[in-house]
Order: structure tokens, then sequence, then C-alpha cells
């Protein structure tokens, strides 16, 4: 659920980064934008493909293609030379978000008893409602103290000893049924 809550955070977080991004990259609004229409769009987009993939994959391969594309997407928009690696990164971090979202939600339909799902779902919405409301304001501590780039750094120490760990321990490996 960690990874879920960074995944959606970053939906927002660089909403009060992007007047910065605009005078470091020198591009126009339009242009900036599509940092987080492109994110959006490509989660939008693997939201329902997940179902398809999760036929042909196991639980463990689906969350650590996520974590991994979700990782090395934030490397890159980390530490990119122009705009272009920046949207790059935005999209491949988005891949991942748009894979670890639908997965979660399966496997706690896979894990848990009937009669404990609804409770586990409620906070599962906690997280996926709360996570995009503090993202512009922790973006906006973060810009305030420290360069932009650690809008990403600051994930880093998150999902790479998450997906490590996870990737690892996951019991529930088998692949997902329709």
């Amino acid at each position: 659920m960690m990874g879920a809550f960074v995944a959606t955070l970053n939906e927002t977080l660089l909403g009060n980064a992007l007047h910065v991004l605009m005078k470091e990259f020198q591009v126009g609004a339009t242009t900036i934008q599509w940092l987080t229409a492109a994110y959006l769009l490509v989660v939008g987009s693997l939201i329902p493909i997940t179902a398809l993939i999760q036929q042909w994959l196991t639980t463990r391969q689906l969350f650590s293609t996520a974590m991994l594309s979700f990782l090395i997407g934030t490397i890159v928009a980390a530490t990119p030379p122009t705009f272009r690696f920046l949207l790059v990164g935005r999209v491949i971090q988005a891949m991942g978000t748009g894979l670890i979202i639908p997965l979660l939600k399966n496997t706690i339909l896979n894990i848990f008893p009937a009669e404990k799902r609804g409770s586990i779902m409620g906070v599962l919405f906690l997280i996926f409602t709360f996570a995009p409301a503090i993202g512009p304001t922790l973006s906006g501590i973060i810009i305030d103290a420290m360069d932009w780039r650690w809008l990403f750094y600051t994930t880093i120490p998150i999902f790479h000893p998450l997906r490590l760990l996870l990737s690892c321990k996951c019991d529930h490996d088998h692949k997902t049924q329709g």
C-alpha cells in the first residue's frame, strides 16, 4: 500500500513546480502541462489493460515490473538534461503507477476473505484520496526548501527497498484468475 501511496502522490506532486520547470527548461505553459497530461493519460490507459497483463504474468512479476518502472522513471525524471527526458521519465513513472493501482486492488480481492475486503478497501480508498490531497502542500514545501529534483529524489528511498523487499517476500505468487 505504500507503493500505491507514493504512486498516487506523484500525480499531484509537480503542480507547484511547473513554473520552476518552465524557467529551467525554457518552455511555455502549453509544453510544461504535458508532464501532468501525459502522466495521467498513461495511467488511465494502463489501468484497464492491467487485467489482461495479469493473465500473462504472476503477481510478483507484475509488481516487480511496476515498481521497477516507477523507479527507473523517477531516476530519469530526477536527472534530465532536457525537457524531453523529464517527460520520458514521467511517462515511465506513469507506467508503474498504471500497473500498481489495479494490481493492488486485485491482490486485496484475492488475499482477503470477503468479510474483510470492505475495511481493507476503505483503507485503500483513504490512501488514494489522501496522497493526491497532500501532494501540492508537500511539493510546495520541497520547492521552497530544495531544488525541484528533490520531488523525485524523495521517492527513491521509499520505492527501491520496498520493491526489493516485496518482490522477494511476496507469498502471493500465482497468476491472477480473471
